[in-house]
């Protein structure tokens, strides 16, 4: 019989199969435990949903049973997940709590529209979330949004009795939409119960941009705490909307009005700025040809108003031109909010504007200051309606009421040629008294007999200058006038399609410092007028130059 002999790998075997099977058997016993644990996180959590169910439920009692005068809806909470929510908003929001039981709580908006407007208010906030101007485009034809993509904000910090900070942007607000008199009527609650609340109320007429626009409280002297501040914020970032984002953004400012008279704006030179101002009857964040204007019948006491450039280059395109901001500190009366205001949402358009009598909201136009803005209003404006009314292209209205306003002036006009054509027909004789009296000792007796001539003439060097600088505020007004025309704003003529813009004939595929990536047609054109122009007016002026004198200084 063969003796067996020892074989190492078998014993290698025996070993890897033995690890294998203690390795199997832990694996199944820590499976087991992982199993365990997961059956007792369940049953944790199962306990603690129904706990805060259970939470839930009395606290849904509790405000039934205090607000059971007034009644509540959508106050029943099934699910328990929705109970978990409810306690912690209880935690966050105390008594406005109940707004998130209610079936509003939700990302939802409603629409309100007239034949001018577009409004579309979130339950979120309460608050405008979008604002089409459905009559006009932006430069590049695209649907014109004033607000949009929440590039505005309205909200009202607040703090309550039982120490909560609140903000109006952070709860729901339940809707309720309703016609009345041919009025679009929306109101936009934040409920404590069923009859207690703050309310935003909208009201839109037919065929109109002004909105009526109500802040008040009912309920509410025992939940808002008014030893506190309560701050209205309105901030907005504008659009670019037109086609020179240079022009657009020399255009846009923060205006006001103030002391029932008082106008001004906040200066948009700089990267930012800001004013704390008394009195305010209304704000405007005010493009170059839209405005948004927050006006109130009762003036506000007070208010922040802050304005930020939002624009680096001009030479770039840019999505938004300039941020304004204005912090109104809202009172209580009684414990209660109540303020009516009318919000302006459409276009600078002065006729427009003037038809909103006792608000001067035409003021917001930019016409100038002083006498160039008296030349506007009562001069240059009547003249361009009267045309308008008759004539369907813009172009010849600029041109007709260039030649009418040359027609105004020109008893100036002729003045001034008068006086040249004297002095032309004097300049022998004045040239006669240089020869007579010549060298410089005879240079006050020369100067004497000149003037005393011109007298006996009845011309003198004013005769003319005066004309001249009495037509200059006349020019500068219309400076002011034609950017800021709302009537002018994409209407063509000849090869311009924007006469409130630069005509572009040729656009350049690179960017000359200065100049800009275009040709226009119409400077160059008017460049080549002003050459022959000055060229007229000097040699005017060489006829109205008195023969020089020696020993007196040269006219």
């Amino acid at each position: 019989m063969e003796n067996k002999k020892f074989d190492p790998n078998s014993l290698i075997g025996f070993v890897f199969m033995g690890l294998i099977l203690m390795w199997m058997f832990y694996n199944q016993s820590k499976q087991a435990e992982v199993e365990n644990a997961k059956k007792a996180i369940i049953e944790q959590q199962a306990d603690s949903i129904q706990k805060a169910h259970a939470v839930a439920t009395k606290v849904v009692d509790s405000l039934k049973i205090e607000d059971s005068n007034n009644g509540v809806i959508a106050t029943d909470i099934t699910n328990p997940n929705d109970s978990i929510a409810f306690v912690q908003s209880q935690s966050r929001l105390g008594a406005f709590s109940y707004s998130v039981s209610l079936a509003s709580a939700k990302d939802q908006t409603t629409t309100i529209e007239n034949d001018v407007l577009k409004i579309v208010v979130a339950n979120k906030g309460g608050k405008i979330e979008e604002i089409l101007l459905k009559k006009h485009k932006t430069f590049d034809q695209k649907p014109l949004y004033l607000i949009k993509d929440h590039n505005a904000d309205l909200q009202i910090d607040f703090s309550t009795l039982d120490n909560r900070v609140l903000n109006t942007n952070d709860m729901y607000f339940e809707p309720t939409l309703t016609e009345e008199s041919g009025h679009t009527n929306l109101s936009m609650r934040l409920k404590v119960s069923k009859d207690r609340f703050l309310e935003y109320r909208y009201t839109l007429k037919p065929n109109n941009y002004l909105i009526d626009f109500t802040i008040r409280s009912q309920g509410l002297k025992d939940v808002i705490d008014s030893s506190k501040p309560i701050d209205l914020k309105w901030d907005m970032k504008t659009f670019h909307t037109e086609k020179s984002v240079k022009y657009e953004n020399q255009y846009t400012t923060l205006e006001y009005r103030t002391d029932g008279s008082e106008f001004d704006d906040v200066s948009s030179m700089g990267k930012s700025k800001s004013e704390e101002l008394e009195s305010i009857d209304w704000i405007a964040f005010r493009q170059q040809f839209f405005t948004s204007i927050l006006n109130a019948d009762i003036p506000i006491e007070n208010a922040k108003l802050k304005l930020e450039n939002l624009v680096d280059d001009e030479e770039k395109d840019t999505l938004f031109t300039k941020h304004f901001t204005a912090e109104i500190p809202l009172q209580t009366k009684g414990g209660e909010l109540n303020y009516d205001w009318n919000y302006y949402f459409g276009p600078s358009d002065y006729n427009i504007l003037q038809t909103y009598e006792g608000r001067d909201f035409e003021r917001s136009v930019n016409m100038g200051w002083g006498i160039f803005r008296w030349i506007n209003v009562y001069g240059i404006i009547p003249v361009f309606n009267l045309l308008k009314g008759n004539i369907l292209s813009f172009g010849l209205i600029i041109i007709l009421m260039t030649i009418v306003i040359r027609i105004i002036m020109s008893p100036l006009v002729y003045k001034s040629y008068l006086s040249s054509a004297k002095m032309k027909v004097l300049r022998p004789e004045m040239e006669e008294i240089n020869k007579r009296l010549p060298g410089k000792d005879n240079a006050m007796k020369r100067q004497q007999e000149t003037m005393a001539l011109q007298r006996k003439a009845g011309v003198s060097m004013l005769s003319g200058c005066i004309p001249a600088l009495l037509q200059m505020p006349v020019f500068f007004a219309l400076f002011r006038f034609f950017p800021s025309w709302f009537d002018l704003r994409q209407k063509g003529f000849l090869w311009a399609n924007d006469l409130s813009a630069y005509d572009d004939v040729i656009q350049l595929p690179f960017n000359i410092p200065v100049y800009g990536s275009h040709i226009s047609l119409f400077p160059l054109l008017a460049s080549i007028a002003i050459f022959f122009y000055m060229q007229m007016s000097q040699a005017q002026q060489a006829n109205m130059q008195p023969p020089a004198q020696e020993g007196m200084p040269d006219m």
